[in-house]
């Protein structure tokens, strides 16, 4: 009587199922109701032969009732229940909730990855996420709105649309495009090697506080990304018709079962329905029959077929949640026109990418905390291919410099362009308001990594902040670095972001965790700050970001002796100049929004050839720039000559095409080298200066 379900929660249900009382069950029997209430409240089990007996009665085999991993007597047909509306004459118009994040797949990517690695089972292995866009048309859609009973929610939806708030306008939106387009876009994310929807009904649990509660956050580790418990309902927020359904395989049994666990939940604003008042939300499920819940729908244990049908079938039977967003959106790319499936597609790629791409690397000596991927389908058929999102593609030096901490081959000062200098920053965490009086708070080392910037890079030169379970939390610019700062990759580790569980480390999260909006995208002030600690508790953020530029400067920074003995012979310095585009001389000022040289160094080689080092500071646009660069000798008098190219090779953010240099659009900074070509001198190198010019290039130009 051991392996499932408790006897007498199981026994229950099946009578309630059977709408039989205890007294009638006892009579059938031939026992007193004493002897069947003791076994329902869990103070007897019954003896074998009774169990027979029981068997018997709700007409099913004794291995059922000593197992208790099914129920004997079917359940009531699947149904929605809408929640009545509030007996005072209360409304909501919406779920606030909603309305603390943008309805932008950005958004949803990065809370509902950073919800899974929260709930990540075994250390040992990552989490594996996957997100799965699905578009329905023609007879595949009619057969989901069947399953999904489209029917039993057309009333509500037209009611709910027309009631000219913000919340209807969305729906009333989402139901036009579903009716003349007849298509519709499904978003499913599953997680596997995560907890699942475990717990209670009702009751305080995972399940109870994801489907029926918000502002729960019931995260169980003190390293959990969230602590509002708002982050749940981005998947309400990106649903143009505020519906998602969900299917969870458990880690922990909950009436004695563990897969297929599956409910649905819409979010509608206050409405009348045939003259009856509801107050917003509804649920699919089982009607349950409990005199507390009479009628509520709960969830129920769906067979393959239905989560089939539902769109919500789950591969293996690895412990996670799957949520199915029905009529997936992206805000933010509707209003430029970019919301197709290979923009959104895109979209979650690259945002877990950046915001996940510390978590997704693992070192020697462990495996990473996440892995993930994204795939699109059309009518069930692969429409775009799953492609896991590798950290190295997206952010080669930012994963170089993880890594190389995880590995323990960090230096102290950088001498290669592979190198990661490490350094510590101290965080002084304040005292929590409840401690005792005179309590001091603790010093927290925290962990800065700086690498050298790929060249790929289009974002650098900034400290990339993260926490916990290593979700970037903000990417930010330091202050006063100097001039001649070469473009690096700096990553600030906080908290057990560093890997180490000590005290200091706790302490360290939680005060950064208080600081974090419900975003988690920055480490300010909040009304959590105050109320839980100390006064100053703002100023040892200010102090942390100080501390963690004077860190950065260490490393980073270029010394004057550095300077001087890179500048060359002083005869040499007196041959380069370097003119803006349009041939400005150097010592005019720079053409305000185009691309202008930034600095020019080099040197005569053996061939008598000048080889230049080029950097150039890019104003940012739409389009990319395309470039001549022409180096010409600074005569006194008279047109400077032009010299030729005989080599031109990219060393940052451009691409060389013939004699034309190529910078993608947001590229601030990039750099090329060239060797000039000696029978093009009109003198020797050594008689004349030389400078460099930048030109647009016409249209297609890519000729030497």
């Amino acid at each position: 009587m051991q392996d499932g379900e408790e006897f007498g929660p199981w026994l229950g249900r099946q009578l309630r199922r059977r709408e039989m009382t205890q007294a009638e069950l006892a009579g059938q029997l031939d026992m007193t109701r004493a002897a069947v209430s003791a076994w329902i409240t869990g103070r007897a089990q019954p003896r074998a032969d009774v169990v027979r007996k029981i068997a018997a009665i709700l007409d099913t085999d004794i291995t059922t009732v000593y197992e208790r991993t099914s129920d004997a007597v079917a359940a009531s047909p699947i149904d929605w229940y809408h929640r009545p509306a509030h007996f005072d004459g209360g409304r909501e118009l919406g779920n606030a909730a909603a309305f603390a994040f943008d309805a932008d797949l950005g958004t949803l990517a990065r809370e509902v990855t950073q919800n899974s690695l929260d709930e990540r089972l075994d250390i040992k292995q990552p989490v594996r996420v996957r997100f799965t866009l699905h578009e329905l048309t023609g007879e595949h859609l009619n057969s989901f709105l069947n399953a999904l009973k489209w029917d039993q929610l057309s009333e509500h939806y037209a009611a709910a649309a027309a009631s000219g708030q913000k919340v209807g306008r969305v729906l009333a939106e989402g139901l036009r495009e579903l009716s003349e387009s007849n298509s519709l876009v499904l978003l499913r994310v599953d997680d596997y090697n995560a907890s699942g929807l475990t717990g209670h009904e009702y009751d305080d649990g995972r399940f109870a506080a994801v489907v029926r509660r918000q502002l729960d956050s019931r995260k169980s580790n003190g390293r959990a990304g969230g602590s509002y418990g708002l982050g749940k309902a981005t998947l309400w927020a990106t649903s143009r018709l505020g519906l998602v359904l969900i299917n969870s395989t458990l880690s922990e049994p909950h009436e004695g079962r563990t897969e297929r666990r599956v409910i649905g939940r819409l979010d509608l604003p206050w409405r009348v329905v045939d003259g009856a008042a509801f107050a917003g939300p509804a649920w699919l499920g089982e009607p349950d029959s409990t005199k507390e819940y009479e009628g509520v729908a709960r969830s129920w244990w769906a067979d393959q077929e239905t989560t089939e049908a539902l769109q919500l079938d789950r591969e293996g039977a690895a412990p996670g949640t799957s949520f199915l967003i029905v009529g997936a959106h992206d805000a933010a790319a509707q209003a430029t026109g970019a919301d197709g499936l290979q923009n959104m597609h895109d979209k979650l790629w690259d945002t877990i990418a950046d915001n996940f791409w510390a978590a997704m690397t693992g070192g020697r000596a462990g495996v990473p905390l996440l892995e993930a991927s994204v795939r699109t389908l059309r009518n069930g058929d692969v429409l775009i291919p799953e492609s896991r999102v590798t950290p190295e593609q997206r952010h080669p030096a930012l994963t170089r410099a993880l890594r190389a901490y995880l590995d323990n081959e960090t230096v102290s000062e950088i001498t290669g362009i592979d190198q990661v200098a490490q350094v510590s920053v101290p965080l002084n965490v304040p005292a929590l308001r409840a401690a005792s009086r005179g309590a001091k708070g603790q010093l927290h080392q925290a962990v800065l990594l700086v690498t050298p910037a790929d060249d790929t890079d289009k974002q650098h030169s900034g400290v990339v902040c993260m926490r916990g379970s290593r979700m970037t939390i903000r990417t930010r610019r330091p202050q006063n670095l100097g001039m001649g700062v070469e473009p690096f990759q700096a990553v600030l580790l906080v908290g057990y972001a560093t890997g180490r569980e000590t005290e200091d480390v706790a302490a360290a999260e939680a005060f950064l965790r208080a600081s974090e909006p419900p975003e988690h995208d920055r480490w300010g002030r909040t009304e959590e700050l105050a109320a839980a600690y100390a006064r100053g508790a703002l100023s040892r953020l200010d102090d942390f970001r100080l501390a963690t530029d004077d860190a950065l400067r260490q490393i980073v920074a270029v010394r004057e002796t550095q300077q001087d003995g890179d500048k060359g012979p002083e005869l040499l310095r007196s041959l380069l100049r370097l003119n803006p585009l349009g041939g400005r001389t150097g010592g005019g000022r720079r053409s305000e929004g185009y691309p202008v040289v930034d600095d020019v160094d080099g040197e005569i080689n053996a061939a008598g050839a000048w080889v230049l080092r080029v950097r150039l500071s890019v104003p940012q646009r739409d389009d990319a720039w395309q470039l001549v660069p022409l180096a010409k000798f600074d005569v006194r008098s008279g047109t400077k000559p032009v010299l030729n190219w005989a080599e031109l090779t990219a060393t940052e953010n451009c691409r060389i095409d013939g004699n034309v240099v190529r910078v993608d659009p947001g590229v601030r900074h990039a750099a090329f080298s060239g060797v000039t070509a000696v029978e093009s001198h009109p003198v020797s190198a050594a008689m004349a200066g030389v400078t460099v010019d930048l030109q647009k290039a016409a249209a297609g130009a890519a000729s030497a």
